[in-house]
């Protein structure tokens, strides 16, 4: 069976996986998950994406991001991100050959249902594995420096979202913490890993339709 378009949108949120080719490991020690970062944090500005959360796993990343009207630089920046991930490995551990999956899985997100869902999605991932107790105890997630406990916070873009969680900075790093630490229902959990792993839209019917209207194309799989 052909595979699915990939679907991508200026503007919207966009919530990425790409994997190591095997599940390899692909961040073996400090250096290589301060690389990638320092990277995504480089690329964006080059690409005009923005980023809104990432989550730096073992053998795979997490990333939201969105395009903007030129949404050829979410290629370009998946594409950067990878080959300079791999030139460094490769340099490394004397080899060649590649290092991620060939394909990278994407789902568009409805900003002002999922948006602040993906983000926490993403950045329980190592809650969800056990490799640690909370959010704030793992170094290589967007989630301190989004709570403000990070000294290198001001390169993440904030979402009109996360805006409206308080009126004060301070506020909205609380309200969002508390966002975090809720218990995440079964339903939600369900909804955003199938729209990942089927290459779907994290979002409503309405929301279907809506990306349908503007992509101009039919999503043949809604549920």
């Amino acid at each position: 069976m052909p595979r699915m378009g990939r679907v991508v949108l200026p503007n919207y949120p966009h919530h990425i996986v790409q994997r190591g080719h095997n599940r390899q490991v692909v961040f073996a020690a400090p250096e290589d998950y301060q690389r990638y970062v320092g990277n995504l944090r480089e690329l964006k500005e080059a690409f005009g994406v923005k980023v809104y959360a990432y989550c730096l796993m073992t053998n795979h990343i997490h990333l939201l991001v969105a395009p903007s009207e030129s949404v050829a630089g979410l290629g370009q920046l998946m594409k950067a991100l990878a080959a300079r991930a791999t030139r460094y490995r490769n340099r490394v551990e004397g080899r060649t050959g590649t290092l991620w999956e060939g394909r990278y899985k994407s789902s568009v997100v409805q900003s002002e249902r999922y948006l602040l869902a993906c983000c926490r999605y993403i950045e329980l991932n190592p809650v969800r594995a056990d490799m640690v107790a909370s959010a704030a105890d793992y170094p290589w997630s967007s989630y301190n420096a989004r709570v403000g406990c990070s000294p290198d916070n001001d390169w993440l873009d904030v979402d009109d979202c996360f805006d409206v969680l308080g009126d004060t900075k301070q506020d909205r790093h609380e309200s969002y913490k508390s966002f975090v630490n809720q218990a995440v229902s079964n339903d939600e959990l369900k909804t955003i890993r199938l729209a990942l792993q089927r290459g779907q839209l994290t979002g409503t019917t309405r929301f279907t339709d809506e990306v349908e209207r503007i992509a101009g194309i039919r999503i043949a799989s809604r549920g």
